[in-house]
């Protein structure tokens, strides 16, 4: 397409799934920006739409063809302003080709290792009527996510430090859909994360498929706490945050280089799935209830004002009454600040799906709220605990946003937030990680989005925390 063509073609961007998704789409983003077409914040009325997927377990996949569909009719339905429909992401590398029988009207399918061709896929889909496959196997290398185009916000950002996964957990898809693990160059984390801080951005929230794996591809001793000793170097940057830590990499120099840091958030966010020994073993996971119950308690002696987040599973294959109120027992016993429950999805082509033992969905689902709602109880009380309390936080809108908005929803440009009312703003203490864990509703702001400023907590709201600028 011509450079004059390409500047009257408008591209509705749809993001799904996770904050690895997020970077890939602000990258996409950015691409499509650089080649002249214009970005439209709605999908339904752009010329092409693009759709970056997720398909890590089914209820993202039906999420995912449901977007699919609609932008689909958008061609098809008056006044038919959409005229191309390009699906990226992991449920094309998962379904490639299957995903024109799924969904007819796709005009082009993107693997994970196009994604930097974005733009010229898109010039392609003018040229002919054909729909095309655009595949191959996944990046060799950690792609560079510099040159991003932020959908977070302008003072918040995910730094990706590594690609794949070389675990082999029995329940999940990763590994086969984003391929084995590879650690970004740690100089490439720091260009990233210093053209990040330069553009205003204060808070780095490390992501990765293991976070805490980081540099032993490539035979790095020590890799992530060296990676967090130079992260710490980079003037400006306030808040380092940690995700997706698994327990059994977590060790005595992770924790000194945290509880050392000063600007290392007190806040780890560390999936364990489960408890019971057996269950554990048939999830092939490395750890055990000793060695895990060990850990928060070393963790809690280190840091006392620790923030954990953790995922779990319920109704994994096999999984008794008395297994499973071994897992409540846990958890009531652990007290974790923010906890992530799903039910297990028999996922085809990983070893869960065919062991015996199937759990029905009536009782995956009984499962899942009887450990929502035990959950839900600790999490309300540690916020009466928190009143009287003084906290400071990052700011992240003080803007007074339309009720009609879908609260935390990721699909679009802008993730939309919370409603609040007039002279509120919305922000998050050290423990709150954005877009996943609670916030605080702040009372009588003056400040701007990515300033720091002292609250006391005067109330609670559900899982929010309500505070006063003080």
């Amino acid at each position: 397409m011509a450079k004059k063509q390409q500047k009257n073609v408008t591209v509705g961007f749809i993001s799904l799934g996770c904050p690895k998704n997020v970077v890939d789409s602000e990258k996409m983003l950015a691409e499509i920006a650089q080649t002249g077409f214009l970005i439209s914040a709605e999908s339904d009325n752009a010329d092409v739409v693009v759709i970056n997927t997720c398909g890590f377990i089914e209820p993202a996949k039906v999420e995912a063809l449901k977007a699919i569909r609609h932008a689909v009719n958008g061609k098809r339905c008056p006044p038919r302003r959409v005229k191309k429909v390009i699906v990226a992401g992991c449920l094309s590398q998962k379904l490639g080709r299957q995903l024109f029988s799924q969904v007819s009207g796709i005009d082009a399918i993107v693997g994970l290792g196009q994604r930097d061709n974005i733009a010229r896929i898109i010039e392609k889909t003018f040229t002919t009527n054909q729909p095309a496959a655009y595949l191959g196997y996944w990046p060799k290398q950690c792609s560079d996510d510099r040159a991003r185009l932020l959908i977070t916000g302008r003072h918040w950002a995910y730094l990706r430090i590594s690609e794949g996964c070389n675990h082999r957990c029995s329940f999940c898809t990763i590994p086969t859909i984003k391929g084995p693990f590879r650690s970004k160059p740690q100089e490439l984390v720091l260009a990233e994360a210093a053209e990040l801080v330069s553009a205003g951005v204060v808070e780095l929230n490390i992501i990765a498929q293991d976070t805490t794996y980081y540099g032993r591809d490539l035979k790095i001793k020590d890799g992530l706490a060296n990676l967090l000793t130079e992260l710490e170097r980079i003037a400006n940057l306030t808040w380092i945050r940690l995700m997706y830590l698994w327990p059994a990499g977590i060790d005595e120099k992770l924790i000194e280089t945290i509880e050392r840091s000063e600007r290392i958030v007190h806040y780890l966010d560390v999936p364990i799935q489960h408890i019971n020994n057996k269950i554990l073993k048939a999830m092939r996971r490395p750890d055990t209830k000793e060695h895990l119950q060990k850990l928060i308690g070393k963790l809690r002696f280190a840091m006392p004002d620790i923030i954990l987040r953790t995922t779990l599973i319920v109704g994994f294959p096999g999984e008794t009454e008395q297994q499973f109120a071994e897992l409540l027992k846990f958890a009531k016993w652990a007290e974790f600040d923010a906890l992530g429950c799903f039910q297990f999805y028999p996922e085809a082509g990983t070893p869960a799906a065919d062991m015996p033992g199937q759990i029905p969905d009536d009782v995956k689902q009984q499962r899942v709220e009887e450990l929502m709602l035990t959950q839900q109880k600790i999490a309300f009380a540690k916020n009466e605990n928190r009143i009287g309390s003084e906290l400071p936080c990052l700011v992240d809108s003080p803007h007074q946003l339309n009720p009609n908005q879908e609260p935390n929803s990721k699909k679009g440009l802008v993730s939309h937030n919370r409603t609040i009312g007039a002279g509120q703003a919305r922000g998050r203490f050290y423990g709150q990680a954005p877009d996943i864990d609670s916030v605080c509703i702040i009372e009588n702001c003056s400040a701007n989005p990515g300033e720091f400023i002292n609250t006391r907590v005067v109330g609670s709201k559900d899982y929010d925390l309500l505070v006063q600028q003080i």
